[in-house]
């Protein structure tokens, strides 16, 4: 605990920016699904036959996991892409269900009488609804609210992997490194806005139940005002921070992050203005990020783009690969820079035991011993044409049970736990060294040379020459020692990633 509250006084400023991320997603996506949810809500209440197909659709939308929606909507022109944008769509969606059905429950819930006493007065049906129906189901409405604006806390978290800010950068940037301090201070302050979301409102609907109708307005415009000052608040500061800066991306690991902040520094040591989306989902979101002008350069690896962006045959020759990786990028408006200096290629790791007692140096060697062991692999490694389902083929592995698969980082802690006996990780990863892994030669060259290089929009190379200088400065500069020193400095060292970089530069 004591390490907890120490990282948010060093990260007082940065604390204080993703929790205005934060509750302006939970705040704008919540009054905006309350905007469309209640006219649902009214239309299906007054048309019986039509609540069980709206309610059914929202369901159905309610059941689809966050992290798929935001990958379905990355395409999506106008509502997709990187950031906010498409995180305040998905938050929109997931707060229709409770509200729409508790605006139903509350209008068929009112007693008829009192709607025929109103008819009785002269009542047309639009004063009946303004001035009986809702503010007696109000109540009921504000219950809604409260769950999804409950749900909207814990979804803005995830909307992170999309670049879309808020707390969830700490929890990711923890996962990444496997630092709980980080992920809890992240996952606490999300946490306690949850249980001020849900009290705040709980309070309001027992107001709403208890004073007459005039009390009523007045609870709710209160709120209104102190949500919409807090939206207005958060808005103020994510302005500040973007005002048509370079726009530097990275995907969710220890290296990808270094490298991300190694670029950010060498552009502001330009004296460019940067804003950093660093910790992106994987290969996907990041190169759909590029495309569509969400980001400007961020990190990728020669193989990686040629199998995995651009779906080309596997090529072993390094720099054949490196000059078809260009010719691809440029085809689309993009610039691959000059690599960075090392080759981050997959690493088959086994426990450093194992290897020692079983004599393994090569993956043929573990091939020998897949028949009674266990594999894990990360996401991506399963689902690339170059990755586990090629590799079982060219070594002839045959695993008991199909590999678990987990995320990258948290597979090198579950090889050393012994959970699983052989991972693909990252050849310059610093855990490799830390947890006493070793890494098994690929002797039969079944991976293709995976160079780092930088990878931005041609628009803005030319806009801002001095971004180019910058990264072609970076060029042949980080060797794998370097970049290995460096992971390992953030994985067992636990040291600030930003520091990391500015000494890196620096020397």
């Amino acid at each position: 605990m004591p390490n907890l509250f120490s990282f948010w006084i060093a990260h007082r400023a940065e604390l204080a920016l993703l929790l205005g991320q934060h509750i302006l997603l939970v705040a704008a996506s919540t009054l905006a699904a309350v905007a469309m949810a209640v006219p649902l809500g009214i239309f299906a209440a007054r048309r019986p036959r039509l609540a069980a197909p709206l309610t059914a659709i929202a369901n159905i939308v309610q059941t689809v996991p966050s992290l798929a929606m935001f990958g379905f909507l990355l395409p999506v022109p106008f509502i997709g892409g990187v950031g906010a944008r498409a995180a305040l769509v998905v938050l929109i969606l997931y707060g229709l269900l409770p509200i729409v059905r508790t605006t139903i429950a509350g209008l068929q819930g009112i007693d008829a009488t009192i709607r025929e006493a109103g008819v009785a007065l002269g009542m047309t049906p639009r004063q009946l609804l303004r001035l009986v129906e809702l503010p007696l189901a109000l109540p009921s409405i504000v219950a809604g609210v409260r769950v999804a604006a409950v749900v909207g806390v814990g979804s803005a978290t995830i909307a992170a992997a999309i670049g879309a800010g808020g707390l969830g950068e700490y929890i990711y940037r923890g996962l990444s490194m496997v630092d709980t301090t980080v992920i809890l201070a992240g996952a606490v302050p999300a946490a306690v806005l949850a249980l001020v979301v849900d009290g705040s409102l709980l309070w309001m609907e027992r107001q709403l139940s208890a004073r007459r109708r005039s009390s009523s307005r007045r609870a709710v415009a209160t709120a209104a005002v102190v949500v919409t000052g807090l939206a207005l608040l958060a808005s103020g500061v994510a302005a500040r921070k973007a005002g048509g800066a370079i726009i530097v991306g990275s995907k969710n690991f220890t290296e990808q992050l270094v490298l991300g902040e190694l670029i950010a520094q060498s552009i502001e040591r330009e004296g460019l203005p940067v804003q950093r989306r660093l910790n992106l989902g994987g290969t996907l979101i990041c190169d759909r990020a590029l495309l569509t002008g969400d980001i400007d350069v961020y990190v990728e690896y020669t193989g990686t783009a040629l199998t995995a962006v651009f779906h080309q045959p596997v090529a072993m020759d390094s720099s054949a690969v490196f000059n078809s990786v260009r010719d691809l990028y440029a085809r689309t408006g993009r610039t691959l820079l000059p690599p960075l200096g090392f080759n981050n290629t997959f690493a088959i790791l086994v426990r450093g035991s194992d290897a020692r007692s079983l004599r393994l140096t090569t993956i043929d060697d573990a091939a020998r011993e897949s028949a009674h062991w266990r594999a894990g692999f990360g996401y991506e490694f399963v689902e690339r044409p170059d990755g586990y389902t090629g590799l079982a083929k060219a070594y002839g592995m045959r695993f008991p049970e199909a590999p678990h698969v987990m995320d990258l980082t948290l597979s090198y802690r579950a090889l050393a736990a012994g959970q699983v006996d052989m991972i693909a990780g990252d050849a310059t990863a610093g855990l490799i060294t830390g947890l006493d892994l070793v890494q098994l030669d690929d002797n039969r060259h079944y991976f293709p040379p995976y160079d780092a290089a930088a990878v931005a929009r041609a628009e803005t190379l030319l806009r801002y020459p001095a971004a180019r200088r910058a990264l072609e400065r970076l060029s042949g500069r980080v060797s794998p020692d370097a970049m290995r020193a460096m992971n390992y400095a953030v994985d067992v060292e636990h040291r600030d990633i930003a520091a990391i970089a500015r000494e890196f530069l620096d020397q």
